[in-house]
C-alpha cells in the first residue's frame, strides 16, 4: 500500500446524543465509499458486541479507513453516553474535525452540547447535520435555527440528512472534504503517535488504535510508550478497511492499528504517546490523563465456590476494558467478593452484564456508592469508597462528598417538576437558559451520591422521556453526612450500610426497613429489622414468626396439658431468638436495593 499524501487525508469523528443516528450514519458512509460489500452489510456494522446491538448504543469507539474520490477519510464512531465521555475526548484528539449529528425531531440534547464543547476546546472544525428528516415529526428549519442560536453554526451550513434512507449523506461527505482541514505533521521529525483506543485479543494481545501526528511508524520498529515507560517491538501495523489490513508504515496524519505483543491493556491506555526508542520525541503529546472511577459497588458471586472463576473473569475483562478497577473485599453477609470502581452507572451495568454473559457467572451487586474524603481528628485525610469502613463519628471532624455539574435540556413544560427533583436531591441551581421559546437548559450542582442511584430514571419519568442529562465531575464539598446501618436480629449486615445526608436518613431508614420486611422470609422466631445511626435506632420493622400449632396432637383432656405445651414452645422460641441466625436469600439484596420498585 503506497504512502498517502497528507493533503488528501481527512480525520473525523461522529459525535451526537444517544440514539440520534451515529452508527446508522457510519453504516451509510461505509456503503457510499464501497468499504463493505452489499451481501456483508448489516445494521450497526461497526458495533461488534452483542450488548451494543441489543441496547442500540455504542460502548466501544470504532475506527475505519474510507476512500472517496481520491481522498482518504479516517472515520471514528464514538459512544454517546456520558459515562464514556473520556473515550470521546481521546477520539477528538485524533481528529481535525467532527460531524455533529442532531435529531431533526428532537433537537439539541445535553450530550450534544457537551460533545460540541469538547470539539470546540480541541479547536476542531464542525460539520453539523440534522438527521432523521424522513420522520413525520421532523422540523429541520426550527432546529437549525436553534443550533444557530445555541452553538453559533449558521443555519444555512447545517445539512439535512436521513442516515436511514441515505438522503443527503453524499452531500455531507463532500462537505467533510471541503470544510475539514488536512492534518499537519512533519515526516522527518521524531515519531509521535497517539493511542486513542485499545482492546484485547485472546491470540494477539492488545490491539491499539493509533493516530500518527509526527514522524513515521514502521513495522519492526522498537517503540517506547512514553507515559508507561515500557519498550516493545511493533510486530504489526495496519489500517481497518474495515477488516484489518497490514501495511509497512504509517505517516503523518494516518490512522491505523498497532500490535506489539502487550498482554495488559493498561500498558497501552487511551491517551498514551508512542515514539521510536532509538530516536525518541522530546515530550509526549498533551492531554493524557488516567480515567478516574466515579461510582463504586461490591460484586459477589451468588455461589461462594465461583470466587476463583470470578477473579479470573475480572482479570480477563480488564484486559479489554482498562477503565474499571477492582480489589478484594469480604462481607459478613455475602462472603468473598470484590470492590469495583466504574466510570458511571451505565458502565457498571455493562461490566456486570458482560461478566455474567461472557463468563457464565451469577453475581450480586451492592448499592452503588461514591468516594468520600474524611479529615480525622488528628488532621489525617482519608478517602473511602465503601460505607462500611467509615470510622465512628467521634474519630473524624469533617466529611466531604463529590459534586457534579449536571446539565439538563428539557421542554419548558417540565421545568417545575425537574427543579423540584433537583432540590429534593440537594441541588443548587447554577443557571437556567432558554434555547428557544419551547426548550431550556437547566444547570445544577448536585451531590454525585444522589445522582448515581436513580436520578436519570426519575428525570426521564418526570419529563415523559423528553429531558436529557449530561454531567461532569465537580469539587468536593463538606456535608452533614451519616452512615445508616441495618441490623437483623441485632446483627449488623455491612452490605446494606449506606452514607446519606442527615436530613434524609430517617426517610431512607423507614423505606428500607419497610421494603425488607416485605421480602425477608419469615423464620421460626420473630426478626426485628432496624436502621441505626451509630447506636441510635431510627426505624424498625418486625418480621413475624411462624406459629407452629403444638396443640394440634391433643384430643381432649385437661387445659393444663395445653398450657404446658404452649409454655414449652414460648421458651424454645426465646432460646432460638437468642442463638438463631437470620437466613437472607441472595436475591433479597438485589430486590432491597431497588427501593423504588
Amino acid at each position: 500500500m503506497l504512502p498517502v499524501d497528507p493533503s488528501r487525508i481527512r480525520n473525523i469523528a461522529i459525535i451526537a446524543h444517544i440514539d440520534h443516528g451515529k452508527s446508522t450514519l457510519a453504516d451509510r458512509l461505509l456503503e457510499l465509499c464501497g468499504a463493505v460489500e452489499a451481501r456483508d452489510m448489516r445494521d450497526q456494522y461497526l458495533d461488534s458486541m452483542d450488548l451494543e446491538r441489543e441496547r442500540g448504543i455504542t460502548i466501544k469507539l470504532q475506527s475505519v479507513k474510507l476512500e472517496y474520490q481520491g481522498y482518504v477519510i479516517n472515520l471514528i464512531d464514538t459512544p454517546g453516553h456520558v459515562d464514556f465521555g473520556y473515550e470521546v475526548s481521546r477520539s477528538l484528539a485524533a481528529c481535525e474535525g467532527v460531524i455533529l449529528v442532531v435529531d431533526a425531531a428532537q433537537g439539541i440534547e445535553a450530550q450534544t452540547l457537551a460533545n460540541t464543547y469538547l470539539a470546540l476546546e480541541s479547536d476542531l472544525e464542525i460539520v453539523a447535520a440534522l438527521n432523521k428528516i424522513d420522520l413525520p415529526a421532523a422540523d429541520p428549519d426550527r432546529y437549525a435555527a436553534e443550533i444557530e442560536q445555541v452553538l453559533g453554526i449558521p443555519a444555512t451550513e447545517i445539512l439535512p440528512i436521513s442516515a436511514k434512507t441515505g438522503q443527503g449523506v453524499e452531500d455531507l461527505l463532500k462537505a467533510v472534504i471541503d470544510r475539514i482541514p488536512a492534518p499537519t505533521g512533519v515526516e522527518d521529525a521524531p515519531l509521535q503517535a497517539l493511542i486513542f483506543d485499545s482492546h484485547f485479543d485472546t491470540y494477539r494481545g492488545v490491539i491499539s488504535s493509533i493516530r500518527v501526528v509526527n514522524g513515521r511508524l514502521r513495522s519492526g520498529d522498537k517503540i517506547l510508550f512514553m507515559q508507561a515507560g515500557t519498550t516493545y517491538e511493533a510486530d504489526e501495523i495496519g489500517v481497518r478497511t474495515p477488516s484489518p489490513t497490514p501495511v509497512k508504515s504509517l505517516g503523518p496524519g494516518e490512522v491505523g492499528y498497532l500490535i506489539s505483543g502487550i498482554k495488559d491493556v493498561r500498558q497501552a491506555r487511551a491517551g498514551e504517546t508512542i515514539t521510536v526508542a532509538s530516536r525518541p520525541a522530546q515530550a509526549p503529546l498533551e492531554g493524557y490523563r488516567e480515567p478516574q472511577p466515579m461510582v463504586f459497588c461490591g460484586l459477589y458471586p451468588v455461589d461462594g465456590d465461583d470466587y476463583e472463576d470470578f477473579r479470573d473473569a475480572l482479570d480477563k475483562l480488564r484486559l479489554d476494558d482498562g477503565s474499571f478497577t477492582f480489589e478484594p473485599e469480604t462481607s459478613t453477609a455475602l462472603g468473598f467478593g470484590f470492590r469495583c470502581g466504574f466510570l458511571g452507572l451505565l458502565h457498571m451495568e455493562i461490566v456486570r452484564e458482560r461478566l455474567e454473559r461472557e463468563f457464565d457467572l451469577n453475581l450480586i451487586a451492592t448499592s452503588p456508592s461514591v468516594k468520600y474524603r474524611i479529615t480525622m481528628n488528628g488532621g489525617e485525610e482519608r478517602v473511602i469508597d465503601n460505607p462500611s469502613v467509615l470510622p465512628p463519628s467521634g474519630d473524624w471532624r469533617r466529611i466531604e462528598e463529590p459534586y457534579v455539574r449536571a446539565s439538563m435540556i428539557t421542554p419548558s413544560t417540565y421545568t417545575g417538576t425537574l427543579m423540584e427533583l433537583c432540590q429534593k436531591r440537594r441541588g443548587q441551581m447554577v443557571k437556567m437558559e432558554y434555547l428557544s421559546p419551547e426548550r431550556l437548559e437547566l444547570v445544577y450542582d448536585l451531590p454525585l451520591a444522589d445522582v448515581v442511584v436513580d436520578f436519570f430514571d426519575q428525570l426521564k419519568s418526570r419529563s415523559q422521556g423528553y429531558a436529557s442529562l449530561d454531567y461532569e465531575p465537580g469539587e468536593y464539598r463538606q456535608g452533614d453526612l451519616v452512615r445508616v446501618d441495618l441490623l437483623f436480629n441485632g446483627e449488623q449486615v455491612d452490605a446494606f450500610s449506606t452514607i446519606v445526608h442527615r436530613d434524609n436518613a430517617f426517610e431512607y431508614g423507614r423505606r428500607t426497613t419497610e421494603k425488607l420486611k416485605s421480602i425477608i422470609p419469615r423464620q421460626q422466631f420473630e426478626v426485628p429489622i432496624q436502621a441505626a445511626i451509630g447506636g441510635r435506632i431510627i426505624a424498625r420493622e418486625t418480621v413475624r414468626a411462624f406459629r407452629k400449632d403444638v396443640t394440634e396432637k391433643l384430643y381432649g383432656g385437661d387445659v393444663t396439658r395445653k398450657n404446658k405445651l404452649l409454655k414449652k414452645q414460648k421458651e424454645g422460641k426465646k432460646r432460638m431468638k437468642s442463638i438463631g441466625r437470620v437466613e437472607i436469600p441472595p436475591d433479597t439484596f438485589i430486590r432491597a436495593l431497588r427501593l423504588d420498585d
